[in-house]
């Protein structure tokens, strides 16, 4: 049997290891490193394991990682099922993740077999977005009993905002990246881009950026207006994270957009995404008012 602490511990592992994926696979992006290994799932056609070239192990350890993901989202799956008491609602939360992690193996043995066609790295990063929302509200959901959603109807609307254009701005910084020079493969002839210009989608991801950060802004002080101090913070950290994302754009925008940071900007994206995802999540649990314990 399992207890709701113990269980806690589970989702919540299963969200870092998930947040660690992205971050390890955007090394082997950034690192040329993403037909290190031709063939899946081993590393080549007849060895699991990877040679001792520079390639080759970043590859092989990033599908170690994913291994070690497979193990956290299998322990949080049944761990719901031996949650004592049993909720339905976490054990479907906690499927969700483990048809999403067997859909992202799926989607990176088509990643090599494409070699790095660009569409299936975006689909690679935005399927690892939804993984990171379903963690999120699995891990928010195991840490408090189960309450009726009684949001706030004024704040709901601004934080389902947030959420949405949020979303916007992932696929946008994807298309950014599918059009830029972080193809995956030191080989150019390899690995295709988008046919798009560097230049216009990045504006383009800026104004989405810029929408995200006044809709949090608008959050914040109707938040404050209601009295609903604990989405008003959550709402100011994502801020505070999108302003340092934001300077961090700019700043590998006009140096050549350097690896280091890209992958301090991918990173950020992960935990600005977690952090829209929990604020979305708070502002549709009963508001302190209702009587109900409020989320921390």
């Amino acid at each position: 049997m399992i207890s709701p602490e113990r269980f806690v511990q589970f989702a919540r592992w299963a969200l870092w290891s998930l947040t660690a994926i992205v971050v390890t696979g955007a090394s082997v992006r950034l690192t040329g490193s993403g037909l290190g290994c031709t063939d899946w799932p081993n590393c080549e056609q007849d060895q699991f394991v990877a040679s001792l070239e520079y390639h080759a192990m970043i590859e092989f350890v990033n599908r170690l990682v994913t291994g070690a993901v497979a193990v956290a989202v299998i322990l949080a799956a049944l761990g719901s099922l031996r949650r004592v008491p049993k909720r339905q609602d976490l054990v479907r939360w906690s499927l969700g993740l483990v048809a999403g992690v067997i859909a992202q193996v799926v989607l990176g043995a088509l990643l090599v077999k494409t070699e790095l066609d660009p569409r299936f790295t975006m689909g690679h990063f935005l399927l690892s977005m939804v993984l990171l929302w379903n963690a999120v509200v699995l891990l928010e959901k195991a840490k408090h009993e189960e309450l009726a959603a009684k949001p706030r109807p004024s704040l709901a609307t601004w934080t389902r905002l947030v959420f949405a254009s949020s979303a916007v701005l992932l696929l946008t910084g994807t298309i950014v990246t599918g059009s830029g020079p972080h193809s995956g493969s030191d080989e150019p002839e390899v690995a295709a881009r988008l046919p798009f210009l560097v230049r216009d989608v990045t504006r383009i991801h800026s104004i989405t950026a810029i929408a995200v950060l006044l809709a949090v802004l608008w959050t914040i002080r109707r938040a404050h207006l209601d009295g609903a101090h604990e989405r008003r913070e959550s709402a100011m950290q994502v801020m505070g994270l999108l302003v340092t994302q934001g300077a961090v754009g700019y700043w590998q925008y006009f140096t050549g957009v350097p690896v280091l940071l890209v992958g301090i900007h991918i990173t950020l994206a992960s935990l600005i995404w977690i952090q829209v995802v929990r604020l979305a999540w708070l502002t549709e649990q009963p508001a302190p008012a209702d009587g109900e314990p409020v989320p921390t």
